[in-house]
């Protein structure tokens, strides 16, 4: 049986090396031995069985819609209505819904999906418009959509506003 290092592991999974150390401490993929000078070998057959869970047949789409206060709830409502329009309907669909400023990082469903796009879980991201994941910072969680191979679809993608105009709305 071939083994490979960290680094040709991570090659292979077109993951970070950090990636593959934190999935080990999750418990999600473990070396199949170390060397004398603690050296993490993977199983060619491992990185394999990962890569058919993690291809993008496997992975989820999902939707995402934000509202900054409850006065908006009915706005929410017309986001939801207009990701499902653009979603097929034989997707494995998940839809991620936050209450709270879009200048906050701490909303659960904002972490929720950061986590399900940095674990490779995600095969299609749709927003309706880029601020609705982020006032500021949108760039990048797009920067990791991009590395951990997610696409993203903004559903009604407008001229952006300049950063004084963004600024001024907030």
């Amino acid at each position: 049986m071939q083994h490979l290092s960290i680094g040709e592991a991570s090659v292979l999974l077109g993951v970070s090396i950090s990636t593959l150390r934190r999935w080990e401490n999750e418990g999600r993929l473990w070396p199949s031995f170390r060397t004398c000078g603690q050296h993490r070998r993977y199983a060619v057959n491992d990185l394999h069985a990962l890569m058919v869970t993690h291809a993008p047949e496997h992975r989820k789409v999902v939707a995402y819609a934000l509202v900054s206060s409850h006065d908006q709830k009915k706005d929410l409502e017309t986001q939801i209505k207009r990701l499902n329009l653009f979603i097929d309907k034989n997707e494995h669909k998940m839809l991620i819904s936050d209450l709270g400023s879009g200048l906050n990082y701490k909303k659960n469903g904002l972490k929720k999906l950061i986590n399900l796009i940095t674990s490779s879980q995600i095969n299609t991201l749709y927003l309706t418009h880029k601020d609705r994941l982020l006032r500021f910072g949108s760039e990048l969680i797009f920067s990791l959509c991009h590395t951990f191979g997610t696409k993203v679809i903004i559903v009604d993608a407008v001229i952006s506003s300049t950063f004084e105009q963004e600024l001024a709305q907030d």
